[in-house]
């Protein structure tokens, strides 16, 4: 994030065979956004930088699936994602 604004990192899990919609599994300002952020990275976990959306959902609990009026947005980064999925199956 921009030069004096805290560093925020929120965690999604999205199973479509047992969830419903996509869970927050972590979040965390600071030292613990560091962590998340390094924890996904050293797990080839995609990263995905959204300052107002992660705004947003740092507001829910652990375990919460995001609600209705987000989805459009995640479901932006779920496609990023399967992208890279494919691009990565191509290499």
């Amino acid at each position: 994030m921009e030069k004096g604004k805290r560093k925020l990192a929120i965690a999604l899990r999205y199973r479509p065979e047992q969830d419903n919609a996509p869970k927050v599994i972590a979040s965390g300002f600071r030292e613990r956004a560091k962590r998340i952020i390094s924890m996904a990275k050293d797990l080839n976990i995609p990263v995905y930088e959204e300052p107002e959306l992660a705004r947003t959902l740092v507001g829910l609990e652990i375990g919460e699936e995001i609600p209705p009026e987000l989805y459009q947005a995640v479901a932006a980064i779920l496609v990023y994602i399967q992208n890279l999925d494919k691009k990565a199956k191509k290499i």
